[in-house]
């Protein structure tokens, strides 16, 4: 059997998302069961550890979704393991730019680790609405086999005084338990200034409270947070960002890729004469 500190190293590299240490491991234990003679069993294993390979060669990067959401945690987070690439947005060359970067550094993010660096794991992007704010998240998600955990907003506000707060805290547990991708959509409405004039005591201590938990964030997961309005956002939030990334409108060159990209499977027949 394999002993603690192996299944212990096998979680930890499954909770951080690194699939080439979790495999190593898996071998290290299967080499150890042959030595004790237990060759069908070490078989087994090597069986399995090659299928993995093998299914990942072949481009379904899809986890196991060994960890969903429970208790208190399911009604405020859902979970999905979305399958799209960077390939499928049309972006502007700066913001795909940035996202590369990400994508590369989060690939790495063991070694940048080792080296005592940390990756760019917070993001705050903001734009008009049906610029590709959302759907960035499922395809950061996608590129490294991350599970997608969408905040649900209207679960995790309630009117009772400190219930928003303590939801908070449990998000945040997670992210620092469960390696994933945590998107905080429609961000502004728990962001908002705490100088507006409509402000309420609770908003401003909901606010408090994510400003010091995402300082006190050193988790490998990544938090992206995305408005449609960023002009209401309180000012201390945009400097616990490693990286504000704007969207905008497409121009005419976005547009004429969409466009390609949306009809490329089309045939046009030619009409047939009377």
């Amino acid at each position: 059997m394999p002993n603690g500190e192996q299944l212990k190293a096998l979680l930890q590299s499954h909770a951080d998302g690194d699939e080439a240490r979790f495999l190593s491991i898996a071998m290290q234990m299967a080499a150890h069961e042959a030595k004790l003679g237990h060759g069908k069993l070490a078989q087994e294993l090597r069986d399995l550890i090659d299928k993995v390979k093998t299914i990942r060669r072949a481009g379904d990067n899809q986890p196991i979704p060994l960890v969903k959401p429970r208790g208190e945690l399911s009604d405020i987070l859902s979970a999905t393991y979305p399958k799209l690439r960077l390939a499928d947005m049309v972006l502007a060359p700066d913001i795909a730019a940035s996202l590369h970067r990400l994508i590369k550094e989060h690939s790495y993010v063991q070694k940048i680790r080792s080296h005592g660096l940390a990756p760019r794991k917070k993001l705050l992007l903001i734009g008009p609405p049906g610029t590709g704010k959302t759907l960035t998240a499922s395809v950061i998600a996608g590129e490294l086999g991350l599970p997608l955990f969408v905040v649900r907003l209207d679960s995790l506000m309630t009117k009772y005084m400190g219930e928003t707060a303590a939801k908070l805290r449990l998000i945040f547990n997670s992210i620092n338990d469960v390696r994933g991708v945590y998107l905080f959509d429609e961000f502004d409405s728990i962001g908002a200034h705490r100088g507006l004039t409509n402000d309420v005591g609770e908003i401003r201590r909901v606010l408090n409270s994510f400003l010091q938990l995402i300082e006190q964030d050193d988790s490998n997961s990544l938090l992206i947070a995305a408005t449609n309005h960023p002009t209401l956002l309180d000012h201390a939030l945009f400097r616990r960002f490693d990286d504000v990334i704007e969207y905008r409108l497409p121009g005419e060159t976005e547009i004429v890729s969409v466009l390609k990209s949306k009809l490329a499977g089309f045939t046009v027949s030619k009409p047939q004469r009377l």
